[in-house]
């Protein structure tokens, strides 16, 4: 994947680079395949550059809102590509930012053009981009794929596993040609259903293992989805009598790259459960302190890793039995209708859950206003209570 830094795409805009040009091609697909409703339609260009995409759906009857999260792509788009009044510009990082900004009304078009391969967190991204579909709209993605690209550049691309996985969370999904580049328009989204799923018999040595429980700075979890097509934790088998701890620790630096800091993994259960009718015994360890840089240092294990807020748990299609147990250890009932496990808690308690989502901070903020002012917080012991308290956690498989 081409993971860039958000300091690296000002310096790329700000240097006077840019992208491919938007071609015919493209063009006569959108007005073929999203046309704007009659009266206009709304339209929201997720990575929008220097504009060009959004100044051409506002010329053919969208009010856009144009996303982008570096100042140096919105000075290029006012000069380069203006819009005529009909686009907004929204700085926004749309993976961790907050959507105050964005249209409660929701989108008729949502457009990924060129961004899709640079998203570190794909799937909750577009899952939570589909949510925002005003009913008929579509999501149009316009990509290069591997059969288009040199090797020296696939990692700015998509290969058909990723496309695969991108199309199957939607009622329809049309695939299309534009000079060498593909563009899906996808319609209807879907969620799968979290389902646990195991990989086959396992061999005798991989009977004890652990996983890791990994959560970002706004409290999202780490998932890998392996090339065997489910979501995994970070985690294996520990080696000779190391500690679980320790091996999942070690596992996760070899797999992600994340280095654990001391004292940052605690063993909250153990798991136990059988397949094939052999024993297997996990444990579960919590990490909340974490150093590095995310990558996949093992492609022929996972085809990526992902964060994911805990209330999209329950969609993800197939999940790793150990997994979602796991899963399930640190928010019970985040998943239903797991297989049965004997799971034992121990002692040591659960660490709390670092960070928050800036939206969250948000809506607790407005909803302690509105108390505040209805004079409903008599003291400033609740008001500092209700403005510091992170409730959503107490339900984190609601949004």
């Amino acid at each position: 994947m081409g993971y860039v830094r958000q300091d690296e795409w000002e310096g790329h805009f700000a240097r006077g680079e840019g992208f491919r040009p938007l071609g015919e091609r493209e063009r006569a697909l959108l007005a073929e395949h999203v046309p704007a409703p009659a009266g206009g339609g709304r339209a929201l260009d997720v990575g929008s550059g220097t504009g060009e995409l959004a100044a051409h759906l506002a010329s053919v009857g969208y009010r856009v809102d144009a996303v982008d999260y570096t100042d140096s792509a919105h000075t290029r788009a006012r000069d380069e590509h203006p819009g005529d009044g009909q686009v907004s510009r929204i700085r926004l990082d749309i993976e961790h930012g907050d959507p105050a900004e964005l249209d409660p009304g929701g989108y008729d078009l949502i457009t990924l053009r060129l961004v899709y391969a640079f998203l570190t967190s794909r799937t909750g991204v577009v899952r939570g981009l589909g949510e925002r579909l005003r009913p008929g709209g579509a999501l149009v993605v316009i990509t290069p794929t591997t059969a288009d690209v040199p090797q020296d550049r696939r990692d700015i691309v998509l290969d058909e596993g990723e496309i695969a996985l991108l199309t199957e969370g939607w009622e329809t999904a049309e695939r299309m040609d534009a000079d060498g580049l593909t563009v899906l328009v996808l319609r209807g989204p879907r969620p799968a259903g979290t389902r646990a799923v195991e990989k086959g018999t396992p061999a005798g040595h991989a009977l004890i293992g652990a996983l890791a429980v990994v959560t970002d700075s706004t409290g999202r979890v780490l998932l890998g989805r392996s090339t065997q097509g489910m979501w995994e934790l970070p985690g294996g088998k520990s080696q000779g009598s190391e500690d679980l701890a320790a091996a999942a620790v070690r596992e996760l630096a070899e797999e992600t790259g994340l280095v654990t800091a001391p004292g940052g993994a605690v063993v909250v259960a153990m798991l136990v459960d059988s397949i094939e009718q052999v024993p297997r015994l996990t444990a579960v360890v919590r990490v909340t302190a974490w150093s590095g840089t995310l990558t996949n240092p093992e492609p022929a294990l996972f085809t990526r890793w992902e964060w994911h807020n805990p209330h999209t748990l329950a969609v993800l299609g197939p999940v790793f039995t150990p997994a979602a147990h796991a899963l399930d250890a640190v928010w019970p009932g985040i998943i239903p209708g797991l297989p049965p496990v004997n799971s034992y808690p121990l002692a040591a308690g659960q660490p709390p859950v670092p960070g928050e989502p800036a939206e969250a901070v948000r809506l607790r903020h407005a909803m302690a206003d509105a108390v505040t002012a209805g004079g409903w917080a008599p003291s400033e012991p609740v008001r500092r209570a209700l403005r510091t308290v992170p409730r959503h956690r107490y339900v984190p498989e609601q949004d």
